[in-house]
């Protein structure tokens, strides 16, 4: 008997969010991708909304041998599409060193600051790929966001991500005159690492420390070492010939390990407060819980927050799911509460 795709088109009468993702499955029909969710769903507790969106990213993900780095921005590029659904002011900034974008939402507190910095395996993304994630933190926060545009991999390999990142904070200090206590550092993906790398490299310098940091799905160990690689395969729509494939382009023969490039193996201490999240049903899990860990063990304050079958970086559907919306809440309240008005 045929399959009815009536349930996918009311889905797609409720959102437009679920047609931006609809182009990320680039080899598969929407019929194709709803018979094959519900023939074989990956997690039983997922609704039928997220079962398909999972799917459709896990077709757009590209795996194999991957030779071009094209293969791997194309799909995120197409996140541009997605709209942010929130009253965001954004203006570009271009400056000598580094471009981004001030996101400002109505209303808001003009002392909190968020300085964000973007996932897509340090070779792909942008302020744009994320809008509608960072404009909705932003909103929770009632704060200013300041996007980078950080240089990306191969063309700009390690360390120059974080140099761009340390340019953008040391900027937001000394030309845009924000305290330190004023600013949260917040990222998702290799940006979740980017963040605690820059933390690592503010405190050896002896700079002065933003007031807090948020990891969204950190990727935190380049070496590729966590047992949820392998746990989570099948729920999550990463896979290891990408992560692989993204570790080569921004490594470029440095080690794996050195903290900066793999936060996780860091001495930790000093930092500032943290907040982590993960999905349960994402292969990056064990970065978040080992980092946590041992943040707790050097005396940090962190808190790990696993939100139950949910894949890598699930904040982008928010419009559909609700642990997605429970997340970018938390991160409102922890920005909040970091920067005391």
């Amino acid at each position: 008997m045929q399959t009815s795709v009536r349930p996918l088109h009311h889905i797609v009468q409720r959102t437009d969010s679920y047609l931006a993702f609809n182009r990320l499955a680039l080899r598969a029909g929407v019929r194709t991708v709803v018979q094959r969710v519900r023939r074989r769903p990956r997690v039983q507790a997922w609704s039928l909304p997220y079962e398909s969106v999972v799917e459709m990213m896990t077709l757009g993900t590209p795996c194999g041998d991957i030779h071009s780095v094209d293969a791997i921005r194309r799909p995120l590029d197409r996140l541009s599409a997605i709209a942010p659904h929130a009253r965001i002011q954004r203006r570009p900034v271009t400056t000598s060193l580094f471009a981004g974008e001030w996101q400002t939402p109505a209303p808001l507190d003009a002392h909190r600051v968020v300085l964000y910095l973007h996932g897509g395996g340090y070779v792909s993304g942008s302020p744009a790929t994320h809008l509608a994630v960072t404009a909705r933190i932003a909103q929770e926060a009632g704060a200013r966001l300041f996007a980078l545009d950080y240089r990306l991999a191969p063309e700009h390999p390690f360390p120059a991500a974080l140099e761009d990142a340390w340019a953008a904070y040391w900027w937001l200090l000394t030309e845009q005159h924000i305290a330190p206590a004023q600013i949260v550092v917040a990222g998702d993906s290799a940006g979740g690492g980017l963040t605690l790398a820059l933390l690592l490299a503010l405190r050896d310098a002896g700079m002065p420390l933003p007031a807090g940091a948020v990891g969204l799905s950190p990727w935190l160990d380049l070496t590729l070492s966590g047992a949820t690689l392998i746990a989570n395969a099948g729920a999550d729509y990463l896979n290891r010939d990408i992560l692989r494939a993204s570790a080569q382009m921004y490594s470029q023969g440095h080690a794996l390990d050195d903290p900066l490039l793999s936060p996780l193996f860091a001495d930790l201490r000093g930092l500032p407060p943290l907040l982590i999240q993960a999905g349960g049903a994402e292969m990056l899990l064990d970065d978040s819980r080992r980092f946590a860990q041992r943040a707790q063990a050097a005396g940090v304050e962190v808190e790990l927050a696993i939100f139950p079958h949910m894949v890598h970086v699930w904040h982008f559907t928010w419009r559909l799911e609700a642990q997605a919306r429970r997340a970018l809440g938390q991160i409102g309240e922890f920005v909040r509460t970091q920067v005391a008005t």
